[in-house]
């Protein structure tokens, strides 16, 4: 029988590679997921980011959320405008009771808009709301509204949905906007999916039950 031949470090470098590959791949791999990984979540994080960021800075049109009442109600005037909107999908008529009144700075206001679900089923919407001009956004202070919550109405149900705002005496201190006399406050509706709906059921399903019956 022949003596076994003793493998040379060339043997062994060889027959080494494969696991030194494959651990190298299965680095390279875990890094891609962990990058992968971190920009969804980056993604996701960044939507409550902007929205917070809106918010704290006024930025984009975004009015403020209100901590405290103002002071009191300073003789300067400016005129706010309302605008109304829905957007497809949504079978709702909507608008203001009023399309602009006139306003002390300082002073706080409620005004009443007036929501109908023309449909015959029950649907859920929400509002989206900016003010114009932009930069007024920081000076804007709303108290309550109906923005802050989803709205699901009735089928051919009316309602009155207020919103209690105030426009803060600080803009008077901001050199680009204490000239602004109107100011134009705006709500888009969008549709809501009811998660208590039925889900679709595609074309073929249909028929498929229709052929079991």
């Amino acid at each position: 029988m022949a003596a076994d031949t003793p493998a040379t470090p060339s043997t062994a470098i060889a027959a080494g590679k494969p696991r030194v590959r494959l651990g190298r791949d299965a680095t390279v791999a875990a890094i891609c997921g962990f990058v992968v990984a971190l920009m969804i979540g980056a993604s996701y994080a960044a939507v409550p980011f902007y929205n917070w960021f809106c918010r704290a800075t006024g930025f984009n049109g975004t009015t403020q959320v209100a901590t405290s009442l103002p002071s009191g109600a300073l003789g300067r005037k400016i005129a706010v405008r309302f605008d109304s909107n829905v957007a497809g999908g949504l079978p709702w008529k909507f608008g203001a009771e009023q399309t602009e009144i006139e306003v002390r700075i300082g002073e706080v206001v409620t005004v009443y808009y007036t929501v109908t679900n023309q449909s015959a089923r029950r649907t859920t919407g929400q509002a989206a709301y900016n003010v114009a001009p932009l930069t007024v956004g920081a000076y804007f202070d709303k108290i309550n509204c109906f923005c802050f919550t989803e709205q699901t109405m009735a089928p051919g149900e009316t309602r009155q949905m207020a919103v209690v705002f105030y426009v803060d005496p600080k803009i008077l201190d901001d050199e680009d906007n204490k000239d602004i006399n109107t100011i134009t406050l705006s709500y888009t509706f969008y549709p809501v999916r009811d998660a208590n709906a039925p889900p679709p059921v595609a074309a073929g399903e249909t028929e498929a039950r229709k052929e079991n019956l």
